[in-house]
């Protein structure tokens, strides 16, 4: 039988090794260089100024998928169709990372804004909780309930800043506190969390493996640092 037609046209070459990598460079280089001008620049200089414009993540990220949209797809013999297609399938997979990492800032900002630090110092220095032992499970339950790792550290952090002033800890016990929330911030990842999402749907997983094999490593891991510290923590 005759085989269907490919849904788009298939090149003679495969793109070369150097040409995808240099693809992939582009944005990292452009964010690096404003990075590194931004340190060794003054301000106002005509050079940084142009750095900081082309590499904002932004731009750098629009410019990487317009270069790759040309070099992989029209000089490849996509036409201007084929390219949308592709590009809006790619979109299928993201779309629910993106809500998810949105919503979660969203809980995190609110749970800063409301003061919540003030009253878990007062807690701790009502049941006597090793600020250790707070730090990550605050991290632990901004995590659980809202998802992103990201969030939960910022979050977590900013709660525990009025513990750790009032409390006048030592630069190795506040490095250990802030590991500790990191650990808290790492573990029990699951259906809320954006990179649960993009382990399950870019690696073909489903829902019941990636808890099965992705939430037990990074529990593992998050356990793992937070038992570290906090045996340190009576050393320092």
């Amino acid at each position: 039988p005759d085989q269907p037609p490919a849904p788009y046209p298939v090149a003679k070459e495969p793109p070369s090794f150097g040409l995808v990598l240099g693809l992939i460079a582009i944005p990292l280089v452009l964010i690096l260089l404003n990075t590194v001008s931004g340190v060794l620049l003054e301000e106002g200089n005509p050079v940084r100024n142009f750095f900081t414009f082309i590499g904002h993540p932004f731009f750098a990220l629009i410019l990487a998928a317009l270069l790759t949209f040309y070099l992989l797809g029209i000089r490849r013999g996509y036409s201007r169709r084929d390219i949308q297609e592709i590009a809006t399938k790619s979109l299928e997979p993201v779309g629910l990372i993106i809500l998810v990492t949105g919503a979660g800032g969203v809980f995190g900002r609110t749970l800063v804004a409301t003061g919540v630090g003030e009253a878990l110092a007062n807690a701790m220095a009502a049941f006597n909780m090793p600020v250790i032992l707070l730090a990550f499970l605050i991290a632990t339950a901004v995590r659980v309930s809202q998802g992103s790792a990201t969030v939960s550290m910022v979050t977590a952090a900013g709660l525990m800043a009025p513990i750790v002033e009032l409390g006048n800890y030592s630069a190795p016990m506040v490095g250990l506190i802030t590991i500790a929330i990191a650990s808290g911030a790492t573990v029990l990842s699951h259906v809320n969390d954006s990179g649960f999402w993009l382990v399950s749907r870019y690696l073909g997983i489903s829902e019941k493996n990636t808890l099965r094999s992705w939430t037990v490593l990074e529990t593992i891991l998050g356990g793992v640092g937070f038992l570290v510290v906090f045996i340190i923590s009576f050393f320092v």
